[in-house]
């Protein structure tokens, strides 16, 4: 068997670099699309935390069986490009969403998020999802009512026992 190439081997360990320091990975086909429609697209997911990247199908395979990613290797037929999400997941999930609403040449395939795969429909329930910080928002908001409600109790405590205290010194005075 023949060695690889060098530059092959260094793409290898690029790609299996971002998917080691990645927790989701989107795949999607490019096919048809402009050079100018990908730079539109690279521009929006840069902005919400995503690379966009294009590699040979075969050298992706091979850095996705390398992490573990064995789930993407089925997906990774025909012109496909990889975003790699360092940000919120949901929001590069919307983005090419998005774009592929705008592009329909642009079509998801599906991905891996956390070591489980993700289909096509998986990704666009995930773009559906609010932000990150919306998410944390609400889970705070969840966790702070009976804590409110609880002071509020607790300050009723004092009030009701001075307003009782209070008629019973006003009735003690009228009589």
């Amino acid at each position: 068997m023949e060695n690889p190439r060098p530059e092959k081997v260094a793409t290898v360990a690029e790609i299996v670099g971002k998917m080691s320091a990645v927790s989701t990975v989107f795949v999607s086909e490019y096919r048809g699309l402009t050079v100018g429609n990908l730079a539109d697209l690279r521009r929006a997911l840069r902005d919400a935390g995503g690379e966009h990247k294009v590699y040979k199908n075969t050298l992706a395979r091979r850095a996705a069986v390398e992490t573990g990613n064995s789930a993407l290797v089925d997906l990774l037929v025909g012109p496909s490009a990889l975003t790699f999400v360092t940000g919120d997941a949901a929001a590069v999930a919307k983005v090419l969403r998005e774009f592929a609403k705008t592009n329909p040449l642009l079509v998801l395939k599906g991905g891996a998020l956390g070591g489980s795969s993700l289909s096509a429909k998986d990704v666009e329930a995930l773009a559906d999802l609010p932000p990150r910080e919306v998410l944390l928002a609400q889970f705070a908001g969840a966790l702070q009512a009976p804590l409110v409600k609880t002071a509020g109790l607790l300050q009723a405590l004092p009030r009701n026992m001075a307003y009782g205290l209070k008629a019973l010194l006003d009735q003690k005075a009228a009589a």
